[in-house]
């Protein structure tokens, strides 16, 4: 096996990633060494990169929708094989004894620590993670339409869990998680509308495609009330609106990690026992019942490959949104 690795590096906030070789990482108790075969591109790499997560360590390999084989396990590591098929997710690491971890809310454990944040993540030919936060993924299959699963689909289950038994939802911001959720929806049964950035008409109509009964502008209201709404795009000034066009009773969930700040609203778009909450990060469990749900769906992930030299690239695309899906890197 090699002794070295390409990855790409971020040394600082708001700066370029480098391709830089490195050694091999080495091997401890309760670790798996996986090759990776490709990590998805996600929204919150964006937010690290551009410096508006606090306290990452750096320098960081970005990356927490890691797809790859098994190719060496440290003592202790149970469940797992060489040559297997494995995910890598955000959460990396939680202390397993706090009142969050003890009480099945592991996502909310206060030293909880991330993969591509604090762990090196998958922008890399190699990498190491905790044998139990990774999970069992299909042999067979694209390894590049399986990496958005990892935290598009993840962080989308458990906002749609957080919305509960709503029939109609609204999805603000249509990009990877979203067009992951709609296929979950549709194969439930249940309605949602498709909210995008004025004038991206090509995300309304990726959205019908998938099953939106409405696809318009954030700046227009939907044809009926919504039982929730579900907002993926960072953007603060979306909250109140959503609100707005809720019945009684139903929930806004917040499903970023970064967000510009929400604005006051009046009392009235609140009252009638509607609520906001976020999204945290995710439990093992969601990641378990998620991936059992993704197969029998079956989602398939429409997806934009780069190969690992082109991060910025794809950050940059990511950025404008130039594609529809999600952005994934490919090893070679």
């Amino acid at each position: 096996m090699k002794t070295t690795m390409y990855a790409m590096i971020l040394e600082r906030p708001a700066s370029q990633l480098r391709l830089i070789e490195l050694p091999l990482p080495t091997v401890s108790v309760g670790d798996l060494l996986i090759k990776v075969e490709a990590c998805g591109v996600c929204r919150t790499d964006l937010h690290l990169v551009d410096g508006e997560l606090s306290n990452p360590i750096l320098p960081i390999i970005p990356g927490h929708e890691i797809v790859g084989r098994v190719v060496g396990m440290g003592s202790g590591v149970t469940g797992f094989r060489v040559g297997q098929r494995v995910g890598v997710p955000w959460l990396g690491w939680t202390c397993g004894e706090c009142a969050h971890c003890s009480s099945g809310r592991e996502n909310l454990c206060d030293t909880a620590r991330f993969t591509g944040y604090q762990i090196h993540g998958g922008y890399a030919e190699y990498t190491l993670a905790d044998g139990r936060f990774c999970f069992p993924m299909a042999d067979d299959g694209d390894a590049a339409t399986l990496a958005p699963l990892l935290c598009a689909g993840l962080i989308g289950y458990r906002a749609l869990r957080l919305a509960g038994d709503a029939r109609r939802l609204g999805i603000y911001g249509f990009g990877a998680a979203a067009h992951i959720v709609a296929q979950v929806l549709k194969f439930q049964g249940r309605d949602f509308c498709a909210f995008t950035r004025p004038g991206d008409v090509a995300s309304q109509d990726f959205a019908r495609r998938l099953g939106a009964v409405w696809a318009g502008s954030s700046e227009q209201a939907p044809p009926q009330k919504l039982d929730a709404a579900l907002i993926f795009a960072p953007a603060g000034a979306l909250v109140p609106v959503a609100l707005g066009h809720l019945e009684k009773g139903g929930s806004v969930v917040c499903a970023g990690i970064h967000m510009s700040d929400i604005p006051s609203f009046p009392y009235h778009l609140l009252w009638g026992e509607r609520h906001i909450c976020s999204v945290a990060n995710l439990t093992r469990r969601d990641g378990e019942e998620f991936l059992n749900l993704a197969s029998r769906v079956p989602i398939c992930s429409e997806v934009r490959r780069f190969p690992l030299g082109q991060a910025n690239e794809a950050l940059r695309q990511l950025r404008q949104g130039a594609f529809q899906g999600a952005a994934v890197l490919v090893m070679e």
